[in-house]
């Protein structure tokens, strides 16, 4: 079988993710326009991970091993590496429909002067594909504005311009929470973004090591803080300010009370996410014991009620 080639480098933060990421890598290898290269950056997993890719053995693939550093730097290392001029985002427990980066290559033919581009996703949770709320047209999108309300950029779903990303600094690492919304916050304020509403990427939310399910305590010099700039789009630092509640509702699950206290104090100019701040103060004012399985039921609704379509 023929497959074309596209100038896209595929990159896959990789961190004991040994049941998921022979599906991943399976599911790039069958892509009908194929990338440039597929390089995985082990983050010094200790269940076998890398191992799993050895013994593939796929001839695109390129195995970077590195000390645990955290998922931007991972990303960033892979982003250095490179010989694509866009790089394609994939986690070790996603994974892509055949036509993925066809449609990708499309629209970086449509779209010359984007930055990034995203697409529409499922998510699955082992039992059923729910679809993932995204714009419904394709085309240059205003990204802050309609990520105030669903997804544009997701990780799995997203390619990037590697030179704008490498210019902007890349990942902001030792950031634990929010780091891809850091990235394209910058991208946004730089160039345009793109979407198709193509639903050719699977989100997992059934694997075993999401990082998003792993709290860590951050180790980094960046914050969501550093991006809010009074000169700039005022939707841009509503965004930020939705993003960086979000991550204060984990935080303060966590036991982080005073960081998320700081952030109801700094990013208290928002506007548009008062519902948001006003459950990060409820859940601020329980006992730190009860936090994590008052949150926790709470996401569970959320989900049960996505699932059901409302």
């Amino acid at each position: 079988m023929f497959f074309a080639m596209s100038n896209i480098s595929v990159i896959i933060p990789l961190y004991n993710k040994a049941h998921e990421i022979e599906r991943t890598l399976r599911s790039v290898a069958c892509q009908s326009v194929q990338p440039r290269e597929i390089i995985v950056v082990d983050d010094g997993s200790t269940d076998g991970s890398a191992e799993v890719v050895e013994r593939m053995a796929l001839p695109q693939v390129r195995l970077v091993r590195q000390r645990n550093a955290g998922v931007s730097a991972a990303r960033n290392t892979a982003m250095s590496q490179a010989v694509g001029e866009w790089v394609a985002l994939l986690d070790g427990d996603d994974c892509w429909e055949a036509d993925y980066l066809a449609n990708v290559e499309r629209m970086i033919e449509a779209y010359p002067a984007a930055g990034a581009i995203g697409t529409a996703f499922w998510v699955d949770d082992g039992k059923r594909r729910v679809a993932g709320n995204t714009p419904e047209k394709e085309g240059v999108v205003e990204f802050f504005a309609e990520s105030m309300s669903c997804y544009v950029l997701i990780p799995s779903a997203t390619v990037v311009r590697r030179d704008i990303a490498l210019s902007l600094g890349g990942f902001p690492e030792g950031m634990r929470m929010a780091e891809d919304q850091y990235l394209w916050t910058k991208i946004a304020r730089t160039a345009q973004v793109a979407f198709s509403p193509k639903r050719l990427v699977v989100y997992s939310r059934a694997a075993e090591n999401r990082s998003a399910s792993i709290y860590q305590p951050e180790q980094t010099t960046h914050s969501l803080e550093e991006l809010y700039d009074e000169k700039a789009d005022y939707m841009s630092n509503e965004y930020i300010a939705r993003v960086a509640l979000g991550k204060a509702l984990i935080e303060s699950a966590r036991g982080g009370t005073a960081v998320a206290q700081r952030a109801l104090e700094f990013f208290s100019y928002n506007k548009m996410s008062g519902k948001l701040a006003r459950k990060v103060r409820v859940l601020n004012a329980l006992p730190a014991r009860m936090r994590p399985a008052a949150l926790s039921v709470y996401n569970w609704l959320a989900w049960v009620i996505a699932r059901k379509g409302l």
